[in-house]
């Protein structure tokens, strides 16, 4: 079996939009698809950006594969900034102030 290319890798756009539905807490809410391939894309840069830091931690180990120890390592690099909204605020902060 060939391997694909890492550009031709990507998430199907009905198993995110399940993922998503399945996290609303109304029936009544609806995905678009765009927001669907969009959050696909998303989810893509964020699969890619764990794979190369886990490769990095394997590598400052020297270590000859990557293993779910090294992905473990990494995580919380991944997570915290999606916890804490203070970077975010701040940029947006900044960004309203020049548009005065």
């Amino acid at each position: 079996m060939a391997e694909k290319d890492a550009e031709d890798v990507e998430f199907k756009r009905e198993t995110v939009s399940k993922l998503l539905l399945s996290f609303f807490s109304e029936d009544k809410t609806k995905l678009s698809g765009d927001a669907a391939l969009l959050m696909a894309a998303m989810l893509k840069v964020f699969v890619r950006e764990a794979a190369v830091r886990s490769l990095k931690q394997a590598e400052a180990e020297d270590c000859d594969q990557v293993d779910v120890d090294h992905f473990e390592k990494i995580l919380p690099q991944l997570v915290l900034p999606a916890c804490s909204p203070a970077p975010f605020i701040k940029a947006s902060w900044s960004s309203w102030k020049q548009l005065e």
